[in-house]
């Protein structure tokens, strides 16, 4: 079976940003609020750190069930790891995840200083210096044969795009504007020549753009 190299329940607000400016440890997503960004998941039955029963059904809630189905490895870019810039400083800083982290799989960092590979719980992180079809490759082979997701941020998902590494790609547009960040797009038509996408807007004001390989 082919393995996918799969982008899924990736957020952005209306004019494309993923992300603000000046991250820090106290703010993974900088000068702008993420609340209302990822409000539609954390508004579901499936989202994982639910506390109370209930929650929303629909493509909403499917979309945050499937979100690791047959993934076998994922591949972030350092600043979804964490704010530390340059040369390691603390390796006692192990994400902003805690004990657990949810991704339950080998994770590959990319990053120009690598660092000693850790394990949490059952997720272990890599961190590899390398172009992004040399970290897919070790990413794949530590996927044993299942999908590896794409986690993000918004610029390593630029960097896999701009190689054409990426099979299929879910962007949840948020009904908000930031006005800077770090952006994955002017628009999605960007993406239109290389893509198929349907655009299926939800009851929660999210509108999920999805996306596959022409």
């Amino acid at each position: 079976m082919t393995q996918l190299v799969k982008v899924q329940n990736f957020n952005v607000s209306l004019d494309g940003y993923a992300a603000g400016e000046n991250q820090t440890l106290e703010r993974p997503f900088g000068d702008v609020d993420p609340g209302t960004m990822f409000a539609w998941a954390g508004a579901t039955a499936s989202w994982p750190n639910r506390t109370e029963p209930g929650g929303s059904r629909g493509l909403d809630d499917y979309l945050t069930r499937d979100f690791s189905h047959n993934i076998g490895a994922e591949i972030m870019g350092r600043n979804k790891f964490g704010p530390q810039r340059g040369p390691w400083e603390n390796h006692d800083w192990l994400g902003w995840w805690g004990d657990e982290p949810p991704f339950h799989t080998p994770v590959f960092v990319m990053t120009h200083h690598p660092r000693p590979s850790f394990t949490l719980s059952d997720t272990t992180f890599h961190f590899v210096d390398g172009d992004p079809a040399t970290v897919l490759k070790q990413a794949r082979e530590a996927a044993d044969g299942k999908d590896v997701r794409l986690g993000g941020g918004a610029t390593t998902i630029r960097q896999f795009l701009d190689a054409d590494l990426v099979d299929t790609l879910h962007v949840a547009v948020s009904p908000i504007r930031f006005g800077s960040g770090v952006r994955l797009w002017e628009s999605p038509e960007e993406l239109l020549d290389r893509f198929h996408v349907d655009v299926v807007p939800s009851p929660s004001g999210v509108t999920h753009h999805l996306f596959w390989r022409r």
